[in-house]
């Protein structure tokens, strides 16, 4: 991923494969390494959703849900469905 500027509020998507984009979904920011604590998770949205999976999405920044300051962070994907509620690694996110 190209660096996200830590002064833009843009929208960071993470695509779910065999999401239907009707669950409950949350985003954790969390150092590399480490996972996320329940007070990390953040409320996300669906954006999109096709016939494989659907993409969630968080404003980040200033203003957004979360303004990260400069550094790298492993985003982290929480999906609440009926039954199932699994827990992704997402890929890292450099902040600058």
């Amino acid at each position: 991923m190209e660096p996200i500027s830590s002064l833009s509020r843009p929208y960071l998507y993470i695509q779910v494969d065999g999401a239907s984009g009707s669950e409950e979904v949350e985003i954790a920011f969390t150092n590399p390494g480490g996972e996320p604590a329940e007070d990390d998770w953040l409320t996300a949205e669906w954006a999109s959703s096709t016939g494989t999976g659907a993409r969630a999405r968080i404003l980040i920044g200033p203003g957004g849900a979360v303004a990260l300051p400069d550094g790298t962070y492993m985003a982290w994907i929480r999906v609440n469905g009926a039954v199932e509620r699994p827990v992704l690694p997402s890929g890292l996110v450099p902040i600058t």
